[in-house]
């Protein structure tokens, strides 16, 4: 099935698109000039009522042009505005109805020009109290919530303008005003709907309702007529929505489903996502002047070589929307159509719905298609159907789907979820997400459990950054919970690091090691330790994964159904690759598409509170699985406990669980591991360039705000370096020849006990007392932060288990380079462990600090 447009026509003849539903029926549709181009028809499958008017000119069923849509409302606020003046305009304040006519209601905020915009909502919002609420009687959905960030916005005296798709016995308006009233009673009211169809009879019941409360109430509207039902039209509805619902197939795909492309729109700052929670006139301009160039960016992701000559923009193109997110894609449509029209791209837009409705491909018949998928934004009434209709058979060769952070979730990426059946329909997909609102008060005004003194939250955080413009991994690999200080001068050499960090003078994570650049020598260990031992870390891999993937969902709910999947957050950077792996793993195996992001933590500092809200505001804190490299002493292990539960006391969402889950453990500090055994995991010998050429994290009060992410930098010209991407495919390539061994150790570590000993830990303050150092955060016990220290700090000497083979070769010969002793001991716990030069000055080689003659 393939159509240039819905414009529905045989033969050259244009045909009604209420016509197939018309003569079933019996369903009549008159009125203005114009009304059956802004109207077709369509059957619910919805037990309350048979028929549905699909708008032509809404955005929401129907793929029409933006510049339509915008003003198709823009033009009836400019008729508000002339109707009050621009005295009473400034009172004023435009409500729009959820989730329809949320994008409307702000055009017509738009064309008023000088009033805030609120629309109603179905999506509660944690620690926002209701304003208020209304019910509507014939939804699928029926309670609308009122959630303004600034409750005063429902207690301006000027008028109240509600703003709907159309306007058919009234209930839904009265029962908004009667509700508003009492709490806020006003002399006027303004009623703006696309279409008036009201019958004689529900015509008069406005005016009597207005003289009953006492106020003025008037109405705008695009066009008017009636819609004439015959008796026993809901039965003989349900009976045609039975019979051809049966009979109705999908649409069939048109390709393989292919790759989605994220595009960072860079929403600006400070900008509500739309109307949920309030929108003032000063949004609209900051809005107005960042449309261009998000625009731009959306072009130049449909046309990734056109700057070369290379390639053409795509023909046709749908902006689609999600529910309730319907301005934010609608002005971005609008840009993108005046850029991309010139070029003779058509563009189109319209949204995902709620809105159980049949499809028939017939030419008169509105709703042509159907794609089903999952709902995915964690809905407050539990898992359910989600719909695009007309999207599929549109003939669109490119799609730009924009939703909400909260809407980025697992579901949209899952198989069968709404990005992979839009691949299947359009050669290229392209994902934009805005950030999601928080109002800046929430805490304040928070639920009484939530502690009064939980410190306030940015307005609005950012979105994760991802490749490839920040790091070398794939864009669904990771996203980094960062702030990019890529532009920032913070390397100092190694003894200028140690001896202020020893000296208390400065934090280890307020400046960066020089990147160690590898000789050929050192690249050639890398190569051959990877070689050696890439199907023992996919091993790990597979063992971790499946103990994760085995143990999180039991027991762990979200709203009375079990919690689908984890969250992988993996410690930057140690255990970023690891959390690649780790998503591979379940995708290769089980076809999971697990979210994966990486944060920040920082030892004596604790993790980044912002990210962990972030992650609350997007999931289910208790689906989280922090995720590292390996173990060591533990320090890291400990470190993370106190940390969620210091954020838990000081007011912080709850639920996350401090538990880490790691490729190895060889101090044994925790319970999820791929392994207990001290061997090479490559991915330790090099720094950002095997783990997608990002530095270690930074946080430095300069730099780092209370309300920011921790920072790091992007080491883009060491891209020519780079491994990331060979030593995730050289485990990848070994899944499948270690499944059965996975299987086999995961059944028995499952019955096993496996609660930590810390012996780890025990062995480091020995080790630490014996060689008069004194402090364990410079005894660094393992393959892995044995590497580290030869990497990053000032080593004093490094002991190695007598007998190790060639796990430690790179070792080796990073302290033959650095000048460094290797002393093997006898019935070391580990396979290595490098001790940090103590009391370090340079020119130093006592413990004590001070320089002493060589012998």
């Amino acid at each position: 099935m393939e159509r240039k447009d819905c414009a529905r026509t045989v033969n050259d003849e244009v045909v009604w698109s209420g016509t197939w539903v018309a003569e079933r029926l019996g369903v009549e549709l008159a009125g203005d000039t114009g009304l059956s181009d802004l109207l077709g028809l369509a059957l619910r499958r919805n037990p309350k009522r048979a028929h549905l008017l699909v708008s032509n000119v809404l955005g929401k069923h129907v793929p029409q042009l933006p510049s339509v849509v915008y003003a198709a409302g823009r033009d009836l606020g400019v008729r508000v505005r002339a109707l009050l003046g621009d005295a009473e305009a400034r009172r004023a304040v435009v409500l729009g109805y959820a989730e329809t006519a949320t994008g409307l209601g702000h055009c017509v905020a738009d064309g008023i020009g000088l009033a805030p915009y609120l629309h109603s909502t179905r999506r509660p919002v944690d620690g926002v109290r209701r304003a208020g609420g209304f019910e509507e009687s014939h939804s699928h959905a029926t309670s609308h919530l009122l959630l303004p960030e600034d409750p005063r916005l429902l207690t301006r005296d000027g008028p109240l303008v509600l703003v709907d798709d159309e306007f058919s016995t009234g209930n839904t308006v009265l029962n908004t005003i009667r509700a508003l009233h009492e709490l806020y009673p006003r002399e006027r009211y303004v009623i703006v709907a696309l279409v008036d169809l009201r019958s004689p009879r529900d015509q008069g019941r406005l005016a009597d309702f207005a003289r009953e409360i006492g106020a003025r109430v008037d109405l705008i509207t695009t066009a008017s007529g009636t819609v004439s039902l015959p008796g026993g039209v809901l039965e003989k509805g349900q009976a045609l929505v039975e019979e051809y619902e049966a009979a109705s197939a999908l649409p069939a795909p048109r390709r393989e489903s292919g790759p989605v492309t994220r595009v960072d729109l860079r929403w600006p700052a400070g900008v509500p996502d739309g109307g949920r929670h309030g929108f003032a006139p000063e949004h609209r301009e900051a809005l107005e002047a960042a449309l261009p160039g998000m625009a731009d960016r959306i072009a130049r992701a449909l046309t990734p070589e056109a700057a070369t000559g290379a390639a053409t923009a795509p023909a046709r193109v749908l902006v689609l929307g999600f529910e309730e997110l319907m301005y934010a894609p609608l002005a971005l449509g609008v840009r993108l159509e005046e850029r991309l029209s010139a070029g003779g791209t058509e563009v189109r837009y319209s949204t995902t719905t709620r809105s159980p409705v049949l499809a028939v491909d017939d030419p008169g018949y509105a709703i042509r298609s159907r794609l089903v998928f999952p709902a995915h934004d964690a809905p407050a009434d539990g898992p359910g159907e989600r719909y695009a209709y007309n999207v599929a058979g549109g003939g669109f060769d490119a799609i730009v789907v924009v939703v909400d952070s909260v809407g980025d979730r697992p579901e949209l990426h899952a198989a069968g979820g709404l990005l992979v059946q839009l691949a299947a329909h359009a050669p290229q997909v392209l994902l934009a997400v805005v950030p999601s609102y928080v109002p800046s008060d929430v805490p304040a005004r928070a639920p009484e459990h939530v502690s009064r003194h939980a410190p306030e939250r940015p307005s609005m955080l950012p979105e994760p950054l991802r490749g490839p413009d920040f790091s070398s991994y794939a864009a669904e690999d990771v996203g980094w919970l960062l702030q990019d200080l890529s532009d920032a001068r913070l390397e100092a050499p190694t003894e200028e690091r140690e001896e202020a960090i020893q000296s208390g003078g400065a934090h280890y994570a307020e400046s960066l090691p020089v990147e160690y650049q590898p000789s050929p020598q050192y690249q050639e260990l890398f190569r051959a330790a990877l070689d050696t031992s890439a199907a023992r870390i996919a091993q790990a891999v597979g063992t971790v994964t499946e103990t994760v993937l085995a143990e999180l969902p039991h027991g762990r709910k979200r709203g009375g159904t079990p919690s689908p999947r984890p969250v992988l957050v993996s410690l930057a950077r140690a255990g970023t690759p690891v959390g690649v792996l780790m998503r591979r793993w379940a995708q290769h195996r089980h076809g999971l598409d697990l979210p994966h992001y990486a944060v920040s933590i920082v030892r004596g500092r604790g993790i980044d509170a912002n990210a962990l809200r972030w992650l609350a505001a997007h999931h289910d804190p208790t689906d989280v699985v922090f995720v590292d490299g390996w173990t060591g002493k533990g320090a890291i292990t400990r470190e993370l406990a106190d940390a969620v539960r210091e954020f838990e006391e000081s007011g912080g969402p709850a639920g996350f669980n401090p538990e880490i889950a790691v490729l190895a453990d060889p101090g044994s500090c925790v319970r999820t591991y791929g392994t207990r055994e001290d061997f090479l995991i490559p991915s330790a010998c090099l720094n950002s360039t095997v783990s997608g050429l990002i530095s270690r994290t930074v946080l430095r009060a300069d730099l780092v705000g209370p309300d920011d992410f921790h920072g790091a930098k992007f080491y883009r010209e060491l891209a020519d370096g780079d491994v990331s991407l060979d030593f995730l495919d050289a485990i990848t390539a070994h899944f499948d020849a270690v499944a059965d061994a996975v299987d086999t150790q995961v059944k028995e570590l499952l019955s096993a006990d496996r609660e930590p000993t810390w012996e780890g830990w025990a062995a480091v303050e020995r080790i630490s007392e014996e060689y008069g150092i004194h402090d364990v955060n410079l005894v660094k016990p393992g393959v892995g932060e044995t590497t580290r220290v030869l990497l990053r700090r000032v080593p004093w000497k490094i002991l190695a288990r007598a007998g190790a083979g060639a796990d430690l070769d790179h070792v080796r010969l990073l302290a033959e380079q650095r000048g460094v002793p290797v002393e093997e001991v006898d019935e070391l716990p580990y396979t290595c462990v490098g001790l940090i030069h103590p009391q370090f000055t340079r020119g130093a080689t006592g413990t004590d600090g001070k320089a002493v003659s060589s012998k």
